[in-house]
This record gives structure tokens, sequence and C-alpha cells, in this order.
């Protein structure tokens, strides 16, 4: 535990190192490939992992002194954000494994963690802290495939998680960019600058050499990681083909979707949850009780925990990432997860291979760099 607290507090310090010098646009917008127009209030959504808001922002010209105390506010706001956020994401990897090493029931797991998403924002509504959305069938037909990918997403990434090292499940990840762009092509017809298909290169590349090196290696592992960006993917390109300029219901911000999105998601998770793996999970959590090896009360907590953790870095990220511009939500997408990534190895000390540690790097270089690479094409 002391060596858990230890890497979330060196976490939350790179997080906000790494902001706090960021200089804050009056009007900016955060976008990426995945884009869902909502409404004039809510223009763009998008996933990372998990759905970010980036809104447009700026306060109104005050005299300079108010204006420089304004934006040492701004930034210190900011700096805060991005700590929680890598935060939380890194105690959910942390809890996360923790849960799947004493439990192995992936979809009960990733099922128990969905629904308590449900304890934050249900109560949220009925106590007025947000307006909740109003939605009528025919608008929450529309919403059942994203629904479906943001299921895979997860449960993608909890098997992944699960089979292999969090570390080497946070490098396949990485990829997503490839198959996005593919779905992109495949299915909107979207063809982008050869500028942005270049940086896919180091990316299969990276994650090539790292799988080949991966001292932990799953094909289970391989196969999940990849399942959710698939997932993750498909959720953006059904995103833009199925609600693009379209105003879904009332209230539907982007936290608001993904709150939806999240019921929805536990609703089909429970039947698929029981049919593959019944009441197995309730049994082993009892055999674990049984052999003093947990108390009911702290497994109870740590199955808990990684449910609160994986909704609240989600929550969080709308925060961060509607604040800062295109550029600096890559470089924050990207420091993240080479931070999940050293705190997952300093947690659980897993061991990564010279081969692994430069196929990552070269990985999430890549990343970084398609990320700036569809900034500047779009700009365009």
């Amino acid at each position: 535990m002391k060596r858990i607290f230890v890497v979330l507090t060196l976490a939350s310090c790179a997080g906000a190192s790494a902001f706090t010098t960021q200089q804050h646009a009056k009007s900016s917008v955060g976008t990426q490939q995945r884009t869902v127009v909502l409404s004039p209030q809510a223009k763009h959504v998008k996933s990372a992992t998990a759905l970010a808001l980036s809104s447009v922002g700026g306060a109104k010209k005050k005299e300079e002194p108010a204006k420089s105390s304004n934006g040492l506010a701004e930034t210190l706001q900011v700096g805060g954000y991005f700590a929680l956020w890598y935060l939380f994401n890194i105690a959910y990897n942390i809890y996360n494994k923790q849960a799947l090493m004493i439990l192995s029931y992936p979809w009960t797991i990733a099922t128990i963690q969905m629904a308590v998403g449900l304890l934050y924002f249900v109560p949220v509504w009925m106590l007025g802290l947000r307006k909740a959305p109003k939605l009528n069938m025919s608008e929450l037909k529309t919403l059942v495939p994203i629904a479906l990918c943001h299921t895979g997403v997860h449960v993608g990434a909890v098997i992944a998680l699960g089979a292999g090292a969090v570390s080497f499940a946070h490098i396949v990840k990485a990829s997503e960019p490839v198959v996005t762009c593919a779905l992109n092509a495949l299915l909107l017809g979207e063809v982008l600058p050869l500028s942005v298909y270049a940086t896919l290169l180091p990316i299969i590349g990276g994650v090539g050499i790292a799988s080949m090196k991966e001292l932990s290696f799953t094909w289970l592992a391989l196969a999940s990681a990849m399942l959710s960006n698939v997932s993750s993917a498909a959720r953006g390109v059904l995103s833009k083909k199925t609600m693009s300029g379209k105003k879904i219901g009332e209230n539907l911000d982007a936290q608001n979707l993904y709150a939806v999105l999240t019921a929805m998601s536990t609703a089909i998770l429970i039947p698929v949850m029981f049919a593959l793996e019944g009441t197995s999970f309730f049994t082993a959590f009892n055999q674990v009780v049984a052999k003093g090896e947990f108390t009911r009360k702290a497994l109870a907590t740590l199955v808990a925990l990684s449910g609160a953790t994986y909704y609240a870095y989600n929550e969080v990220a709308f925060l961060a990432l509607g604040k800062v511009n295109p550029v600096t939500h890559a470089v924050g997408n990207t420091i993240k997860r080479v931070v999940i990534i050293v705190a997952s190895v300093i947690a659980f000390k897993t061991p990564m291979s010279t081969g692994s540690i430069v196929g990552s790097s070269v990985a999430i270089l890549g990343t970084l760099l398609y990320s700036l690479a569809m900034n500047a094409s779009k700009k365009k």
C-alpha cells in the first residue's frame, strides 16, 4: 500500500507540473478525430480509454491586474484538473489489476465498475446539481450502437489488464489511431493527408517491437486490447455517422452523454455477465474471505474503488481537456500514457525488456505525432 501511495503521489505531481506552465487559450477547442456534434452548448465529444469534453472558453477582457490574477487562477485550476485526471487514472489501473489478480472474473468486475458510476450521476441529477438529460425512445435507440461500442471499450480493456501486464495493455492501446484511420476510411470515406498516415508507421512498428519483446505477452491481452481499440474507434465513427449535426434530447452535454452511455452499458453488461460467468464471482469472493486473505469489507472496498476511480478519471477528464488547446491536449494524453506505464511498472514490479521499452517509446511518440498532425490538418 505504501508503494501505491508513493506512485499516486508522484503521478499527481507529474500531471500538475506538466501543465501548470501551459498558457490557456481564451477561445480553444480540443478536438480529436472522433467528434460528436450535440448542440450549440456542447459541440465536441471525444473518447480517450474516455469521451472527453472540449468547450470554447475565455473570460471577458478586464483590466490588466485582474487579467493576471485570473490567468494564475486558471493555470492552477487546469494543473489541478490534470493532476486529478492522472491520479484517478493510475489509481484505477492499480485497483483494477489488484482486483483481477484476486478475482479473475473480468466480465463481473467490468459490470460492477460500470454500475458504480450510477451511484455518482443519479444523485447528481436527483439533487439538481446537474440538469438531467431528457431522451425519447427514438433517441435512445440512436444511442444503442454507440453504447455497445462503449461497452466493448471497457470490457476489452479490463480483460487485457487482467490477462497481461498493465504496461503492455497500454502499449497496445496506443495503436488506436491506426484502427481509427482504417474505420474512418472504410465507413466514412475519409481520406487524411499523407503526413497523418506517415505518423502511423512508428505506432505500428513500436507496438510490434514491444509485443515481440514483451516478457508477459499473452494473445488474450493483445486481442482484448485491440478489441478495446476497435470498439473505441467504432464508437467515434458511429457517433459521427448517426449524431453529427443533430440535437439529441435535452441537456445532453458531453458529461451527461457519458453518464447515459454508462447506464446503457450497465444494462447491456448485466445479462452478458450472468451468461458468461454466472454467480461464480460471488462464490470466489466468499472463498477468498473464508481463507482469511481479505476481510469482506476490504475486498468489497477494493472492487468498489476500481469502479469509483474509473468513473472519476473520466469525469475529471471532461474538466481538464475542456480547458486546453489541441496541442496541450495531445501532449497531455501522451504524458498520461507514459505516467500510467511507469506507475504500473513500479507498483507491480513488472519487468520490461529493452526491446519493450524501445517499442513502447516509439509507439507513444507516434501517437503524439499523430495527434499533432491531425490538429495541423484540421487547421488547413
